[in-house]
C-alpha cells in the first residue's frame, strides 16, 4: 500500500477570507485533520461546510499523537496539520511531525498562506531584503534580556510574538538593551481592530502607556546603524536598570550584567564605581 500525504495547510489569522482555494480543496479532500486546537478549528471548519475527523496535535500530546498520525499516514491516509491560525511549525507546533514524516519517506507539501510575522513585516515600512524571525522573547525577565543581549549586533530587521501581558516589559527590555531605534508594533492583524504603531521604540511605549492592549502582536525592530552595531554599550544602562529600578546590590547585579552582556564581572564593577554604586 502506498504511504500517505502530510499536508502542511495554512489557515486565516483573523479574516476568514484569507483561507486559500487550495487550502479549502486540501481540507476537504483528505482523510483525517490534525489541530492544534480541535475546538477553534471546528469552528472554522464549520464555516465552510467542511466535515471530516479531527485530531489534536499540540505540544503536549505531540509525541502520542504524533506516532498515531504516523501511523494513519503509513496505511496510506492523508493528513492536513493546521494550527490555531497561520501557518504551522512557525512558533506553533509540528516540527517533530515533519521531521518524523520526512525521515519515515512520507510526502510533505506545504499548503502556503497567512502568517502573521509575514503579514506584518509586508505592511510594516521597514526593510523586508533581509530579516531575523526570532519567535517569542522568553518570559522570565532575565532571560529576555540575555536574548536582546546577544542581538543587539543584529544587523536585518528582528521581528517577535510577543503576548499582549508581556508587552510593556519586553519594550522597556527593548528600549535599554538595543536602544531607541525604529520600530513597529503590528496587532490583530487582518482583524477588525488591526492596528500599526510606528515610531521608536521610545515613542510606541508611550503610545501604549495606559491602555490596554489586546490580540496577538507582531514587533519588529530595525537593525543598529552600522556604526552603531558593536559599539552600543549596556553595561551602564543595565547597571542603572537593576540597581536603582530592581533595587539589587552591587555584586548581584555585576553578576547579573556580566552574564548578559559577556563582559566581565570586573569591567562592570568599574563601571558601576564609575556611577557612584560601590556599597
Amino acid at each position: 500500500m502506498n504511504v500517505g500525504t502530510l499536508y502542511i495547510v495554512a489557515t486565516p489569522i483573523g479574516n476568514l477570507e484569507d483561507l486559500t482555494l487550495r487550502a479549502l480543496r486540501i481540507l476537504r479532500e483528505v482523510d483525517l485533520i490534525a489541530a492544534e486546537d480541535t475546538r477553534h478549528s471546528r469552528k472554522l471548519l464549520t464555516h465552510f461546510g467542511i466535515s471530516k475527523p479531527l485530531t489534536s496535535y499540540f505540544d503536549h500530546n505531540k509525541n502520542i499523537k504524533g506516532a498515531q498520525i504516523l501511523a494513519k499516514l503509513k496505511d496510506g491516509l492523508s493528513v492536513a496539520l493546521i494550527s490555531d491560525a497561520g501557518t504551522p511549525c512557525i512558533s506553533d507546533p509540528g516540527y517533530q511531525l515533519v521531521r518524523d514524516a520526512v525521515a519515515s519517506g512520507i510526502r510533505v507539501v506545504p499548503v502556503p498562506g497567512a502568517c502573521a510575522a509575514m503579514a506584518a513585516l509586508s505592511a510594516s515600512g521597514l526593510p523586508t531584503d533581509s530579516f531575523a524571525f526570532e519567535g517569542f522573547l522568553p518570559s522570565r525577565p532575565g532571560k529576555r534580556r540575555e536574548r536582546l543581549a546577544a542581538l543587539k549586533g543584529e544587523t536585518r530587521v528582528m521581528v517577535f510574538h510577543e503576548a499582549p501581558t508581556r508587552l510593556a516589559a519586553s519594550l522597556d527590555d527593548v528600549l535599554v538593551t538595543l536602544g531607541d531605534r525604529e520600530m513597529v508594533l503590528a496587532r490583530e492583524l487582518t482583524k477588525v481592530y488591526e492596528e500599526f504603531l510606528r515610531g521608536k521604540v521610545s515613542e510606541v511605549i508611550r503610545m501604549i502607556e495606559g491602555r490596554a492592549v489586546k490580540g496577538e502582536i507582531v514587533l519588529l525592530i530595525a537593525p543598529a546603524p552600522a556604526n552603531d552595531a558593536r559599539d552600543q554599550d549596556l553595561v551602564p544602562a543595565l547597571l542603572e536598570r537593576y540597581l536603582d529600578g530592581e533595587c539589587m546590590s552591587v555584586k548581584d547585579a555585576v553578576k547579573r550584567v556580566s552574564e548578559e552582556t559577556g563582559e566581565s564581572r570586573s569591567r562592570v564593577y568599574q563601571e558601576a564605581l564609575k556611577l557612584g554604586k560601590n556599597k
